[in-house]
């Protein structure tokens, strides 16, 4: 990528809406796994359960994933690209050869 603010700020973007989230995500499913009760309250009346472990997995998974985006998004935004020479063709680097 040529424009290097442009980079960062995607970097940055993805990491708030996705890096972000995954990491709550994470805290979510681990406890979910865990099998931590929590506890829900709807007109007064009270119940303690445990989420499905099957819940705290597949949020486990999705955390793996939303948290892989920002850095895959990064490696390739802010890489470092290399050069390519065409054959035939000049760099702006090397004088022009003299013509004949």
């Amino acid at each position: 990528m040529k424009n290097r603010t442009t980079a960062i700020i995607l970097t940055v973007v993805s990491v708030l809406l996705c890096g972000c989230p995954g990491i709550g995500l994470c805290i979510f499913g681990a406890l979910a796994v865990s099998g931590t009760p929590f506890t829900t309250t709807i007109n007064g009346y009270s119940t303690t359960q445990p989420l499905p472990i099957a819940y705290g997995i597949g949020g486990l998974c999705a955390a793996v994933i939303m948290v892989a985006i920002p850095i895959v998004v990064g490696v390739v935004t802010l890489r470092k690209k290399k050069e390519t020479v065409e054959a035939g063709v000049a760099t702006p680097d090397e004088p022009l050869p003299p013509a004949s």
